[in-house]
């Protein structure tokens, strides 16, 4: 899968991963894809809530080991 943007959240508590998400998507251009891993098992449900009330889709989500990695595609968030 091709990523524009990564974002390393490896570390960092809730409900860092998610505000650092944010911040990174309002930089990209629509259509964009984000990859984030963070550590946080809290990410897990965090990203899926916040992703169904956004313009935003969650491509796919992964768990290998003790991270959790998410491919984020920006939306249009005029619509």
């Amino acid at each position: 899968m091709s990523v524009d943007q990564e974002l390393d959240t490896r570390g960092l508590h809730c409900p860092m991963p998610l505000l650092k998400a944010k911040l990174s998507l309002n930089q990209m251009q629509e259509n964009q894809v984000l990859r984030v891993v963070a550590t946080d098992a809290g990410s897990w449900d965090d990203f899926e809530a916040f992703l169904r009330q956004s313009p935003h889709t969650l491509l796919e989500r992964v768990k290998q080991q003790d991270e959790f990695i998410y491919w984020i595609q920006k939306g249009n968030q005029e619509s």
